[in-house]
């Protein structure tokens, strides 16, 4: 299995790379794990993994920046249907819009919207940093294994806010209900990083790896 994690200068290759090696490991299945900006080679992937650090706006910029990436992206994911993982600002990225710094357009893969989290009445410290429970709303694939109430690791200030109620597959509480991993076909993504939430993170990333779409 052959698998692209994309490199548009966001940071955190090389942790989600070897997160991803640990994973296949722990399963046996042999995958070759590729970090590449080259559209060519991420067509030729059997699944990709998107990370996100930074704003919206500058992951934005980055991934149009590298000529070819976006259409490769959207080619993937829309025309050939093959599995995608977006992690923390790459999740984000599939939104339609985000308001982060400024008005930016996302993939627009899912319909929803990237808004800062409602800091109510300043009793929250942004960014939400650290461990906090996910609340499982529905059976899904690439949560199998993994106990609901389970802690993964955070950092963001921005949240994801989808019109899509279905796409919507586990949440957490941070003053109010917020979107943690959202599901739609061959899209699967995180708020939280999976690289960094120990052997709750490895289970995800494994189902990830036998995912089959």
């Amino acid at each position: 299995m052959f698998i692209a994690v994309i490199d548009y200068g966001s940071g955190n290759l090389k942790s989600a790379a070897k997160a991803l090696e640990a994973a296949s490991n722990n399963i046996n299945i042999n995958s070759k794990i590729v970090v590449t900006s080259d559209p060519k080679i991420i067509k030729e992937a059997n699944k990709i993994v998107l990370p996100g650090q930074g704003s919206f706006k500058d992951c934005c910029l980055g991934i149009k920046k590298i000529s070819g990436l976006e259409d490769a992206l959207n080619e993937f994911v829309l025309i050939k249907k093959k599995p995608i993982f977006g992690i923390c600002v790459g999740m984000q990225l599939f939104a339609r819009i985000g308001y982060e710094s400024q008005e930016t357009k996302g993939f627009g893969w899912i319909d929803g919207e990237v808004r800062k989290i409602n800091n109510i009445n300043k009793t929250l410290k942004l960014p939400h940093m650290g461990w906090n429970q996910i609340e499982l709303i529905k059976d899904f694939t690439l949560f199998a294994n993994l106990k609901n109430k389970s802690h993964m690791y955070f950092i963001h200030s921005y949240e994801f806010i989808t019109r899509e109620k279905d796409c919507i597959v586990a949440t957490t509480n941070y003053g109010n209900s917020i979107t943690v991993a959202v599901a739609k076909e061959n899209i699967f993504g995180t708020q939280f990083h999976p690289e960094k939430s120990q052997k709750n993170g490895l289970v995800i990333l494994e189902n990830f790896l036998k995912w089959e779409f």
